[in-house]
């Protein structure tokens, strides 16, 4: 049986829980694309209701690229506030770095592709030193990876005027 997502509409809001890995080979950083949208995004997802965010981050990378992590560390809690596809989001993301656990994973730099049949979605590595070139979302996350100091609790509010 399929647990529930740790999503809920309050209000006029949609709240997410999700869990983010940062995975680093060689000076580059493993992203996610969707190939429909204009930005990238560390690669994880929700949490289900009764799962930690370790267990989250292992299960989305299994499910989504058939590849084993482990987790290595704690990086980041992030609050993100966004809008996207004409809803509010208030989005509580717990990063962790990770690694592959086979030898010959670490050694991919390629493209991977989804294992799921969802094609649109594809997983890259973009280089540390260009991270302010991508539009990586949220925001945050160009600081958190160029500062290279753990762990780290930030806001991102792409709502508020400044």
């Amino acid at each position: 049986m399929k647990k529930t997502d740790l999503t809920l509409e309050v209000e006029d809001y949609k709240l997410n829980i999700r869990a983010a890995g940062i995975i680093i080979h060689n000076g580059k950083v493993l992203v996610h694309r969707n190939t429909n949208s204009n930005h990238y995004a560390l690669v994880g997802g929700r949490v289900e209701i009764g799962e930690d965010s370790t267990s989250t981050l292992k299960r989305e990378i299994q499910e989504e690229m058939g590849k084993d992590i482990e987790i290595t560390g704690y990086v980041s809690t992030i609050e993100n506030f966004f809008e996207m596809e004409d809803s509010k989001y208030h989005e509580i993301m717990f990063v962790h770095k990770a690694e592959f656990t086979k030898e010959e994973d670490k050694k991919i730099d390629y493209t991977i592709k989804n294992i799921e049949g969802k094609d649109y979605l594809q997983y890259e590595w973009i280089d540390i030193e260009k991270i302010d070139e991508y539009p990586i979302v949220p925001k945050a996350i160009k600081g958190i990876l160029k500062q290279g100091e753990f762990p780290i609790h930030s806001i991102n509010n792409d709502m508020k005027k400044e």
